[in-house]
């Protein structure tokens, strides 16, 4: 990744999200440049799953561990922010239950449970929502790396661990609101959510958010650590004889990636107005997969664009041709994978790299 794509990419980013904030606040909805609300919500929801890309690509692109569960990460950080959410509805529920979130009401709940404990607290929910992905990939990134699980059996793995919290998460006796979900949110640090400044606000945290990622992501790949992990990335086992420990980096940046995608979570959860165990989908995962591809796996750069560029297509292709999505998102990863392996940010740069061609001279009579 060039520092100039980087520049580029932010500039894009933050810059974009700026145009679209003020189109929507500072712009009356008669003008031309106005931009809706809808809008604002959407490019929201594009940068998150940017972030979520990112995560996706430090691990993959540079780390070597193709994670098909990095969704369990996002959501995860999205439940954080939705239980801090929900405590902040108190009594404007549709039982007005001061404690209690509408569905522990209908559940006959007697009293929240411990784990709700805390949320009602703004620092408190932005400490879950660090804590609870990075812990969890702690965990679950020390027994597998440490028992040397990687390449395919790591990836099949991690898909089982996002399917098993989908499983878990759908059941009304998690209280976290079962297939529903939690939702019906009011407002957040003292916000209305259903107001145009908060959503234009959400929009530039978000790409705030994103740039630092960007940034953090771009510093660990090109230091003196990034280069024994690109090192790992490419023959461990030779890595491992020179003196280091090649779980030790694995752990470090799959833990930083989980850590990246619970914060793109939370900031999903109060632009879509909902979480639910769906989020926790294995095809999501699959999904973040394939817009690194797309975009260009081990670029960072790249994995914005490709998240940005086919959520953009999801949307203009399910609204026209819904049944046929599925399709055309496995046919491009396969004409990707077969005629693009470094991506968009792979071909343009090799465009860019091209020699130009000069005609020969003509030989002088």
């Amino acid at each position: 990744m060039s520092r100039v794509s980087l520049n580029l990419c932010l500039l894009a980013v933050l810059g974009g999200a700026g145009l679209l904030a003020i189109g929507n606040v500072a712009m009356p909805e008669g003008s031309a440049y106005h931009v809706p609300t809808y809008a604002v919500s959407l490019a929201g929801k594009y940068l998150c799953y940017a972030m979520l890309a990112v995560a996706v690509d430090l691990v993959w692109g540079f780390a070597g561990i193709l994670s098909l569960g990095h969704a369990a990460f996002f959501a995860l950080g999205g439940y954080a922010m939705g239980m801090y959410l929900m405590r902040q509805i108190g009594t404007r529920g549709v039982y007005g239950n001061a404690i209690l979130p509408d569905f522990m009401v209908f559940l006959n709940y007697k009293e929240l449970p411990w784990y709700w404990h805390g949320f009602d607290n703004p620092a408190f929910a932005i400490v879950m929502v660090l804590l609870v992905p990075g812990v969890l990939a702690l965990v679950f990134g020390w027994l597998a790396f440490r028992s040397r699980v990687s390449g395919v059996y790591l990836s099949i793995i991690t898909q089982a661990l996002t399917y098993a919290l989908l499983l878990a998460f759908f059941r009304n006796d998690m209280g976290l609101g079962g297939n529903n979900g939690l939702t019906d949110f009011k407002d957040m640090f003292g916000f209305a959510l259903q107001a145009d400044a908060t959503r234009s606000g959400l929009l530039v945290a978000t790409a705030i958010f994103l740039a630092v990622q960007l940034l953090v992501a771009r510093y660990v790949v090109t230091s003196r650590f990034g280069k024994v992990l690109i090192a790992v990335r490419d023959t461990e086992s030779r890595t491992r004889f020179l003196g280091y420990r090649p779980e030790a980096y694995k752990l470090f940046v799959f833990v930083l990636s989980a850590v990246m995608a619970g914060i793109g979570g939370a900031l999903y959860v109060p632009q879509i107005g909902i979480i639910n165990p769906g989020e926790f989908s294995p095809a999501n995962s699959i999904e973040s997969v394939i817009w690194v591809a797309v975009g260009g796996r081990g670029t960072l750069v790249g994995a914005v664009i490709g998240a940005v560029l086919v959520n953009f297509g999801k949307t203009i292709f399910t609204g026209a041709l819904p049944e046929l999505w599925l399709f055309a998102l496995g046919a491009m990863f396969i004409l990707v994978t077969l005629l693009l392996p470094g991506g968009i940010l792979g071909l343009l740069s090799r465009q860019g790299r091209a020699p130009k061609i000069t005609p020969a001279a003509e030989p002088a009579e």
